[in-house]
């Protein structure tokens, strides 16, 4: 006889997951108990939200599933946060909660929420297992659909007594066939043949590059496809990685927080070709705008994205490590020289000028000569407010990975996800970076840094304000600075000390990159405090 909370362990042992990320309760404890006697590394986060970070910091890093555990109510509550960001940057996850027993669901007995129904709208699928002999089956599902098609996070929510229930034998199943889900990956041939026909009859094309090419694996074949045409380049934020910051056909990333020179090339373009970009309105704030002088190539593995926010000429569902080499092969085509030359005037011409105050580190500058600093496979994990505007519009990543809350725009993303991505990456650098406020929304995973002895490098810049928002109140509301300031307390020095863990203020950029260089040469987590000027903006 074999236990449900051993058919769920042998699930995750039969998908080679070896690290997951969560925070026990009673009604998940049959799991974690079997799960104790395995070799599979369970890392205990200081709060549920901080265990889907993780898991998805793991899972980008990795190029595999992630998977987070909680325990029923408020533990499978805190997690949605995390749930939602996972599923707006189409990261793939399994999130697996203990849930009340079954004969008592709907009673709203001690602990009990419905959370598949909470999650319904921001997860791939969910299931809730009323049966034992289940399990095999719904795991292999939940992996298969958090990992194909367009990925994102799916759920499974375990009843107690489903888990101390015993079947007789474990099969676990060795194929998938869920009806109604077949996602299309290959590209309609005559669709590619007819955008190759488009490129080849374009003057002034241009790349929007998105998260899609980097988590289809798609980044040698873009590049390939680039260096033949010689097509400019931008990227949306979760795009920014796929090539070389310094690359002289990348022009940065677009949208009402990028550079302007991307913004200037799309906006003069004939022809935007969007490669797993959904281009929501932070990337193209009047996409009505662009398709009343450029045709638009939509490339994406999701048909519900293609056409949803800027109308599309030639659709092309398909996976993008796949649609690229058929591409490749049909098109024969290098961009005009004038247009070339056109789009570096005006990388040169609207290069941003940083503001420096005496006393200050001016992030910007520091950001660019961090990133310079890091070995070339680095990975930073920037958290959401004017930090992140900073870290994607100056990092300076050669092969490294950029890792952000694109779409949710979540608060306190940073620290958990950089936990997740140094165990899924040992050996590389791993920064996050983080605003002084967004850094008190996660700063207890110093626990799990130091539990953990994790190599992590937190640089935090403090402006003792919300910035982003700060910065709001001075344009639209006449510097009525509405709960966005923030004291000095607490004392992130003697903070970071209290968990073992050593740090450092800088109050220029000079003394920044002193202790950056010392820094990175220790094998110990650090917390870097950036003193900023509270008008230092994100542009």
């Amino acid at each position: 006889m074999i236990s449900g909370a051993e058919i769920m362990v042998r699930c995750l042992q039969e998908e080679n997951v070896s690290v997951l990320f969560g925070y026990p309760g009673a009604v998940i404890c049959p799991f974690f108990d079997y799960l104790y006697k395995t070799d599979i590394k369970a890392v205990l986060v200081r709060q549920e939200q901080n265990a889907a970070h993780s898991a998805s910091g793991y899972a980008r890093a990795k190029s595999t599933v992630g998977v987070c555990v909680a325990t029923s109510g408020p533990g499978a509550l805190n997690m949605i946060t995390g749930i939602a960001t996972a599923y707006m940057d189409s990261i793939p996850l399994v999130c697996i909660t203990g849930q009340v027993r079954s004969d008592v669901l709907g009673r709203d007995v001690f602990q009990e929420a419905d959370i598949t129904g909470a999650c319904e709208s921001f997860v791939k699928h969910s299931y809730l297992v009323k049966n034992t002999a289940d399990l095999p089956r719904v795991f292999k599902e939940a992996f298969h659909i958090a990992s194909t098609g367009r990925p994102g996070p799916v759920l499974i929510d375990v009843p107690v007594d489903v888990q101390t229930a015993e079947i007789e034998e474990f099969v676990y199943p060795e194929r998938v066939n869920i009806i109604g889900y077949k996602p299309s990956v290959s590209g309609h041939p005559m669709q590619i043949k007819r955008a190759a026909e488009m490129i080849r009859s374009s003057k002034r094309p241009v790349i929007c590059a998105g998260g899609g090419v980097l988590s289809s694996g798609a980044k040698p074949r873009f590049r390939e496809f680039i260096e033949k045409t010689g097509i400019p380049v931008v990227s949306t934020m979760m795009g920014i990685g796929i090539m070389p910051s310094d690359d002289p056909q990348y022009v940065g990333m677009l949208g009402s927080h990028g550079r302007k020179a991307a913004n200037v090339t799309v906006h003069n373009a004939d022809l935007v070709i969007l490669c797993g970009a959904r281009v929501g309105d932070r990337a193209v704030a009047s996409p009505d705008q662009v398709v009343e002088h450029a045709n638009v190539i939509h490339i994406d593995i999701d048909p519900a994205e293609i056409g949803k926010n800027m109308k599309t000429s030639i659709p092309i569902v398909g996976d993008m490590k796949n649609v690229l080499p058929k591409l490749l092969a049909e098109v024969e085509y290098h961009t005009p020289q004038e247009w070339k030359e056109q789009v570096a005037q005006w990388k040169a011409e609207y290069e941003p000028k940083p503001q420096f105050f005496d006393g200050y580190v001016e992030p910007k500058t520091f950001i660019a000569a961090l990133s310079g600093m890091v070995r070339s496979k680095a990975i930073m994990c920037a958290d959401v407010g004017q930090n992140q505007i900073w870290c994607a519009n100056n990092c300076r990543l050669r092969d490294g990975r950029f890792f952000t809350s694109g779409g949710m725009g979540t608060m306190g993303y940073s620290v958990p996800a950089a936990v997740g991505a140094k165990l899924a990456r040992p050996t590389r650098d791993v920064i996050a970076v983080c605003g002084d406020g967004s850094f008190q929304m996660s700063l207890n995973e110093l626990a799990t840094i130091a539990t953990e002895n994790l190599n992590v490098k937190i640089i935090v810049m403090r402006n003792t304000v919300l910035g982003m928002v700060h910065e709001l109140q001075d344009v639209l509301y006449e510097s009525r600075y509405a709960i966005t300031e923030l004291s000095t307390v607490p004392d992130f020095v003697m903070l970071a000390k209290s968990y073992g863990i050593d740090s450092a203020i800088a109050s220029s950029n000079e003394e920044a990159e002193r202790i950056a260089k010392d820094m990175l040469r220790s094998d110990k987590p650090f917390v870097l405090v950036c003193n900023v000027h509270p008008n230092t903006s994100s542009r």
